[in-house]
């Protein structure tokens, strides 16, 4: 099976063509934001670190930042520094350069003479470069070339359900054409762990599942926090969610039943193909960057009771297996899975429905978060409470 994808300089494909101006802290943040309202095609976001960072904190926003750049759905990027952050120009270079050989320009604020000398320096490179990415065409792909991230945010009972077990179908499917997905959040598999250690052949990775479900639960340990305080959000319980176990055997269930092929760090790129684990937080933007900077073209993200979060390098697909929520929020909504709970079909006959659904988006089509303009970006920390 193929899609039509947009093939880059480094041999992967991209579904989405988009120029990023990336912010190297958050000194660049607004100038980036002036630069990328003035062009159509280029896409930024609010880097809220770069500086003042312990090195290891630093290290995993160096990690995502390149990675954004390097996703295939970004043609080319424009990075933006102030001059004095931590996280400086020659540093990101570097890292964006050992990942991708696609078009890179670089501008550092303090040199060009400020915020508006630097705009109009990077706007008409701005241009130029979204010109140039016009010029682009989709050409055939293998679905093998394809890395799917999943989420799932704001869940009730219907998400372990329905649009989970969907979802984990879809994985399946994708999988068995030589794709990838990628599983996430770290803090919603505790108490399923022995479940996912045994989809793996690996005995090294099942220690480096335990031991990220280990380092999650010794971060709160350390500050005298309750772990399960965290995992069930107020709109978890009051949607009908009861214990973090409960809630963990609802969100593995995004994995399908494929094998466990890789267990990777945050932002860090698979280089396996099949089903693969991420550690990330909970916290849903951050754990969408995560999947983003690792290669993800793009999200699907099952909720229960609803979410607009959107991403401004790779397309969410927003599900939900409660029939209430896709009505209430039908604005922010891609597919209803609620078939599943309603017992007019099957999970594999939506799941054939939202494969076809996966693949309109990456051929094109645009979801509700795209439509509507939502770009959330967080980035995980060397201390997740999330």
């Amino acid at each position: 099976m193929q899609f039509a994808g947009y093939k880059r300089p480094d041999g992967r494909y991209g579904i989405r063509n988009r120029v990023l101006i990336l912010p190297a802290s958050v000194c660049a943040s607004d100038t980036c934001r002036m630069i990328s309202e003035q062009v159509k095609g280029t896409v930024t976001f609010d880097n809220q670190s770069g500086c003042a960072q312990s090195p290891m904190d630093m290290q995993i926003t160096l990690d995502t930042v390149a990675g954004f750049a390097a996703n295939p759905n970004i043609y080319g990027t424009i990075a933006v520094s102030l001059g004095c952050d931590d996280l400086s120009i020659d540093i990101l270079k570097a890292a964006i350069s050992e990942r991708t050989n696609k078009p890179l320009e670089t501008l550092v604020i303090q040199e060009c003479g400020g915020t508006v000398k630097t705009v109009e320096k990077a706007v008409r490179l701005a241009r130029e470069m979204a010109e140039a990415a016009s010029m682009e065409k989709r050409a055939p792909a293998d679905l093998s070339e394809l890395i799917l991230g999943m989420e799932c945010g704001g869940s009730d009972p219907t998400s372990g359900i329905a649009a989970n077990p969907v979802l984990g179908r879809v994985s399946d499917v994708l999988v068995g054409y030589g794709g990838t997905s990628i599983l996430s959040e770290t803090g919603e598999i505790i108490g399923g762990e022995h479940i996912l250690a045994s989809r793996m052949r690996d005995k090294k990775l099942v220690q480096e599942l335990y031991d990220y479900a280990e380092h999650y639960n010794e971060q709160f340990r350390i500050v005298g926090e309750p772990l399960f305080m965290d995992n069930l959000s107020e709109g978890n319980v009051k949607g009908g969610l009861s214990t973090t176990e409960e809630k963990s055997l609802g969100c593995i269930k995004k994995g399908g039943e494929s094998e466990i092929k890789e267990v990777l760090a945050y932002a860090q790129r698979p280089v396996k193909h099949g089903l693969v684990f991420m550690d990330t937080p909970g916290y849903d933007a951050a754990s969408v960057a995560g999947m983003v900077a690792g290669g993800a073209q793009v999200i699907i993200f099952t909720t229960g009771l609803g979410s607009p979060v959107g991403n401004p390098i790779a397309p969410v697909i927003k599900v939900t297996g409660n029939p209430q929520t896709f009505q209430k929020m039908k604005d922010n909504m891609d597919f209803d899975a609620s078939d599943v709970i309603k017992g007019n079909r099957t999970i594999n006959e939506v799941a054939e429905s939202l494969m076809r659904e996966l693949l309109s988006v990456v051929d094109g089509k645009k979801t509700a978060a795209e439509i509507l303009g939502f770009n959330q970006i967080s980035m995980a920390r060397l201390c997740n409470f999330n």
